[in-house]
């Protein structure tokens, strides 16, 4: 009875949990925070869970230290944010001018707010925000102000991720005045639930760890499992399709500069997304944002921007804009492949009421899909304008850098020089490649490079990074190794098949062992191509690549690959069943990072994400998901495997694959769960040094806890024995894996919040 009890308050929570974030997305954070979470029946339920579990685990007589530490750990969490929602407080404070105040204002509900006195007052002495040189995109934000406490005066200084305490409170940068003569900084006490809760999330850390290393514990037992070493094949079914739209081979209607040229040209400077990049990575983004792919009749992306640039008139006749969407096709009468002109008829832009109808709120799939076509076009009529090509810098006195675009309003401080260059440059480049001149078009780019060396002070990339992102932006690393993987899937695959069919010990004429170390040769070298790639992305952006959906993805697949060959390497037996998951799912990995509608454009960090223990939470967390994915396969292969050998009627064979597997799952299985747990409370603490808070209920952090939750229930099957037969496990973690799809993509697309990349 206790134990149904405490399962029924298990599944009850997360069901709360699920439907909260739902209802966040539609009645707004604030009703989710008042009515769900800040609630006192939500409190109850936690404190339900935890005497019901506490009597259960009492009157099972579980004597393990490790495992009674682990489930002590959570309760010492909960014990934290008890004292933390009871004895802390938090709340925000107004810095103006040079007036002192000790007043903050604490968010009570959805409509009310409460004024209260700190012992102390604050004032502010100046507020700075420092920005990437030769950019406006912040690098960070500062506060210094001046706490009088009595005859005590201490000066202070807050920017982000750094906190400044004071007699037990603590001050966070939190936002500024649009004017920068004021400055919003968050205030927050603590003194009772912050040290519990980092003592919960120490005793977590180490149990969870202790799960892994402990002899005698479950997981080195599944490590010695004697099934692993039998002789085991499964096959993967999936359903792979594919297509390719070939462009037209037909000659050019409109002028194209020559590839010399438009080579010097892709090695100049520009102010591209608040960053000084290579111009040859704006002609990728602009190609690809238009066209959708990296080159256009055999013409390289540089090509097509340069001659755009100056030709423009005939290129707005050249049919290179795609159009996605088979209604919007339908609805104008455009092929999938049209020219600019085609949306401006009679003087009239036949996307104008569509756009602002969706502006308006009606935002349906073909106004959606107006609105889309809208930004590509908008993009062609700002670079014939010249507003993107911002390539002339000059460093004013004081070290300030700023990069100007041909046709923009100057400031009265720009040198008669400079002035003039940057009108004539363009009309003298115009002249030398209508003309065909590619030797004096050639020593016009060289002079501005030169200017730009010259001119643009410290705003300039290193030599380093501007080769990293020239060699990054020649091989599509994600399209090459998504196909690369996936071809290699589907053989190793094949090659699984052909061993449960036959009894021959060789496959392809080769032994085992050969054909085994050839695929982890050939994976070993996808996994090299992508390291390089991430590693070109990190030199470029001087930070970890995990700042985008782009790139979680490919860390995906980079975690998977790595897994997959160590698993490979240590477990013989199971070789070849390893590496065809590790293929297919690091190639489905890269395959959506090739084709979502993630951005892949290298771009600064925001200041708040700037923490190497972020780096570290996101770089865990991915370890994590990559993992389950595994485990997910494993699930899927057992289902579709067993519906096969029943099919042929081979029942033992079946079992013992379905056991073999569950096994496996398991072996991923207890390393996924230590990683996500110490992901998401490494994410915690993390939150609490920028934020101020270790736990806001955002609906990627809520998702994640449900999914911590969901599998933990796959470490207790003493407890849970309708989940020991290998059949339902599988059925388990396949349905389970529904989780991360959620917290991944239906956060980011579908719920939104804090950490969402869409």
């Amino acid at each position: 009875m206790i134990k149904k009890t405490a399962f029924i308050f298990y599944v009850v929570l997360i069901v709360v949990m699920a439907a909260a974030t739902i209802i966040e997305h539609f009645y707004s954070t604030p009703f989710a925070s008042q009515y769900i979470y800040g609630a006192w029946w939500f409190s109850l339920l936690w404190a339900l869970l935890v005497a019901v579990g506490v009597v259960y685990i009492a009157k099972s007589h579980l004597r393990k230290w490790n495992l009674l530490l682990l489930h002590l750990s959570m309760i010492v969490i909960l014990v934290g944010a008890f004292l933390t929602h009871t004895t802390g407080f938090k709340g925000m404070i107004h810095l103006r001018g040079d007036q002192p105040t000790n007043l903050y204002t604490e968010m009570i509900s959805m409509t009310e707010t409460r004024t209260h006195q700190l012992p102390f007052s604050v004032r502010l002495d100046h507020f700075d925000i420092q920005y990437h040189d030769g950019t406006q995109a912040a690098s960070d934000y500062t506060t210094h102000f001046v706490i009088t406490d009595g005859e005590t005066i201490t000066r202070a200084t807050v920017s982000m991720n750094k906190v400044f305490y004071y007699h037990g409170t603590r001050f966070y940068q939190a936002s500024y005045d649009t004017d920068n003569h004021g400055s919003y900084l968050s205030v927050n006490s603590d003194p009772y639930g912050l040290p519990v809760t980092y003592t919960g999330y120490g005793l977590l850390f180490f149990s969870l760890l202790w799960l892994l290393v402990d002899p005698q514990g479950t997981f080195r037992k599944l490590l010695r499992s004697p099934v692993l070493r039998k002789s085991l094949a499964t096959l993967l079914l999936i359903v792979a399709s594919s297509s390719a739209v070939h462009a037209t081979k037909e000659r050019f209607s409109a002028p194209v500069i020559d590839q010399p040229v438009a080579e010097k040209f892709g090695d100049l400077y520009i102010n591209y997304n608040e960053r000084i990049c290579p111009l040859q990575t704006f002609a990728l983004d602009f190609l690809k944002k238009i066209y959708g792919k990296r080159s256009y009749k055999g013409d390289d992306a540089t090509q097509v921007l340069m001659s755009w640039i100056f030709f423009d008139d005939a290129w707005n006749s050249e049919p290179i804009v795609h159009v996605n969407s088979a209604e919007m096709r339908e609805t104008f009468g455009l092929p999938e492949y049209t020219n600019v002109k085609a949306f401006f008829q009679d003087g009239e832009y036949v996307l104008g009421q569509y756009v602002y109808d969706y502006q308006q709120g009606q935002q349906d799939a073909l106004h959606k899909a107006c609105a889309d076509m809208d930004s590509k076009l908008q993009i062609i009529m700002s670079l014939q304008k010249g507003t993107p090509l911002a390539l002339f810098p000059h460093t004013f006195r004081g070290g300030q850098t700023q990069w100007f675009s041909p046709f923009e309003v100057y400031p009265k401080q720009l040198p008669k020089n400079d002035f003039l260059l940057i009108k004539s440059y363009f009309p003298a480049l115009y002249q030398a490649v209508s003309g065909r001149e590619d030797g004096n078009a050639i020593q016009l780019i060289e002079q501005l490079r030169s200017y730009q060396q010259r001119n643009a002070g410290a705003s300039l990339p290193t030599d380093m990074q501007f080769r990293a992102e020239k060699c990054y932006n020649s091989v599509p690393f994600a399209t090459v190794l998504f196909i690369f993987n996936l071809t290699f899937g589907l053989i190793s695959m094949l090659l699984v098949l052909r061993r449960l069919t036959t009894s021959k010990t060789q496959l392809l004429g080769l032994r085992p062992s050969i054909l085994h170390g050839l695929l982890i040769m050939l994976l070993a070298v996808s996994f090299l191509a992508l390291s390089f790639a991430l590693a070109l992305r990190w030199i470029i952006s001087d930070n970890i690549p995990l700042s985008n959906g782009y790139e979680s993805m490919l860390s995906m697949a980079w975690f998977v690959m790595l897994i997959t060959l160590v698993t490979a390497l240590a477990m013989r037996s199971l070789r070849l069943l390893v590496i065809t998951f590790g293929f297919l799912l690091s190639g489905f990995f890269l395959l959506v990072s090739h084709i979502g509608q993630m951005d892949p454009a290298i771009g600064h960090i925001m200041p708040v994400l700037n923490s190497p223990l972020l780096s570290v939470h996101v770089s865990i967390i991915m370890m994590s998901y990559a993992l389950l994915a595994l485990t997910f396969i494993c699930g899927l292969t057992a289902l579709t495997l067993s519906a096969l050998q029943h099919m042929r009627g081979c029942q033992q064979t079946a079992q013992e694959q379905s056991a073999a597997l569950m096994i496996l799952s398991r072996i991923f299985l207890y390393p996924a769960i230590t990683t996500l747990g110490l992901g998401i409370f490494i994410g915690a603490i993390w939150a609490n040094i920028s934020w101020g808070n270790y736990w806001s209920w955002d609906p990627k952090e809520t998702w994640a806890l449900i999914t911590f939750m969901v599998y933990a229930v796959l470490l207790h099957l003493q407890s849970v024995p309708a989940l020991r037969a290998p059949q339902r496990f599988h059925l388990y973690t396949t349905i389970a894996f529904l989780t991360i799809v959620m917290t991944y993509f239906g956060v980011n697309y579908v719920l939104g919040g804090m950490h969402s990349y869409a």
